[in-house]
């Protein structure tokens, strides 16, 4: 019943920008925070950007240094995850996730999208 599906992913040259997209439905009940994630192959997954329901002061993981941000339109039910200035390091699977807590820990969050592919070229 609870779904979220990421969208956006693609290819791009370093230094360039795209913009990923959460699309959730299924939520009738209490406050939630939604959280971007990365996973490159063999590597664990890294917290980036955490927002609520509700639009509260988003909270940003150390990957992000300054470059992504996060936001979200309630009209359309929608999570934003805005990336600029990409480098080849960011290049990973980005997942969107729902946590019932504001924090960045991949373990509290139980409910994930399936992900989106990135790619950054040099």
């Amino acid at each position: 019943e609870v779904q979220l599906v990421e969208s956006g992913g693609g290819l791009v040259q370093a230094g360039g920008s795209l913009r990923l997209s959460c699309v959730i439905s299924g939520f009738t009940s209490g406050d939630y925070f939604i959280g971007w994630f990365r996973q490159a192959p063999g590597k664990e997954r890294e917290g980036l950007a955490c927002i609520s329901r509700n639009d509260d002061f988003p909270l940003y993981g150390d990957p992000v240094q300054g470059r992504f941000d996060i936001s979200i339109d309630k009209r359309k039910n929608t999570v934003y995850l805005q990336m600029m200035s990409l480098k080849p390091e960011d290049t990973a699977v980005y997942f969107c996730a729902r946590s019932p807590w504001k924090t960045l820990v991949a373990d509290e969050y139980l409910t994930w999208g399936q992900g989106t592919q990135v790619t950054v070229s040099s």
